[in-house]
């Protein structure tokens, strides 16, 4: 019945003022301002979790809007290295200007890859909807030409996937191994839960296979106890992977991960774009719609 009403929830809730969406994001978004997004890092890394910081904002519609999201991402690398926080970059490649003009989009992916080298630091070019998937690859590969501390985001969900994690785990690509979000056709993506979690399994098992960093994203726990087992059973060390999660979900579980020794991430979203965010993380999970009812009752 519970999960029945967050369904329900979440189809309504594009009627109700973006005020009550935020009460639901402030738990999982850091806030709008760098600054925010860094004090939130450095709280993570004190409870012994790196992060990822991510300027929200995708789908730009001009190219000025792209530059302002490569200044922002400039700035993360900045604050960053200023801070002496644990912490990395994630991009989404349509708010560099991918869906306006490539190859403006791919300046300015290379203008801020030459600042994740000035720093030593690593940049994740993250995975959008399937139209995406042959540009984000391309760009990626492109990139770490330029400097090799550049990976990606391979989604399970995906029937092409497991095709694309042999090849880039062949040439040695990180990558990070998630689910899926967006809504994609049958013919493209598997549907079935089960399905999907096994898939997941196999592009985990390929990347240890090929001894290629992954970052196993999830907040599943038959997914982690299954890279726990491929973790023991080939004896990786704590450098060979990380676990990954989103801010404010599964907060018990990312504890435990690293109670057990393991490396663990968590994505630190900020920004001025937050109410899209916040839709699309409930529609992906209707759980977390309750969780804004709860924290309205809590204040009133």
């Amino acid at each position: 019945m519970v999960r029945l009403f967050n369904r329900i929830l979440v189809k309504i809730l594009p009627v109700f003022p973006r005020s009550f969406v935020a009460l639901f994001s402030r738990r999982y978004i850091a806030g709008e301002r760098l600054e925010d997004a860094v004090e939130v890092s450095r709280q993570l890394n004190a409870q012994g979790f790196w992060t990822t910081m991510d300027v929200l904002g995708e789908n730009i519609t001009n190219l000025e809007e792209a530059r302002k999201a490569k200044e922002a991402c400039l700035q993360v690398y900045d604050a960053i290295a200023e801070s002496g926080i644990q912490s990395n970059l994630s991009l989404k490649l349509t708010q560099m200007g991918l869906k306006v003009d490539k190859s403006a989009c791919i300046e300015n992916v290379q203008e801020i890859v030459e600042r994740a080298k000035k720093y030593d630091n690593f940049l994740r070019i993250d995975m959008e909807d399937s139209s995406c998937t042959d540009d984000t690859i391309d760009i990626c590969l492109r990139m770490r030409k330029i400097y090799p501390k550049v990976g990606t985001v391979i989604q399970a969900y995906l029937r092409r996937s497991e095709n694309d994690v042999k090849e880039l785990a062949r040439q040695g690509v990180n990558l990070r191994i998630c689910k899926g979000i967006y809504d994609e056709p049958e013919s493209v993506a598997f549907k079935n839960r089960e399905e999907i979690r096994e898939n997941y399994k196999r592009l985990v098992n390929i990347m240890m296979d090929h001894k290629a960093y992954v970052a196993i994203a999830t907040h599943d726990k038959v997914l982690i106890d299954h890279a726990y087992g491929e973790i023991a059973r080939r004896k990786l060390t704590p450098d060979q992977y990380e676990f990954q999660m989103l801010l404010g979900v599964g907060e018990n579980l990312r504890s435990q991960i690293v109670a057990d020794g393991h490396h663990l991430r968590v994505y630190v979203p900020f920004g001025e774009h937050w109410y899209p965010y916040s839709m699309r993380r409930m529609k992906e999970n209707p759980d977390l719609a309750g969780y804004i009812v709860k924290n309205l009752f809590r204040k009133l």
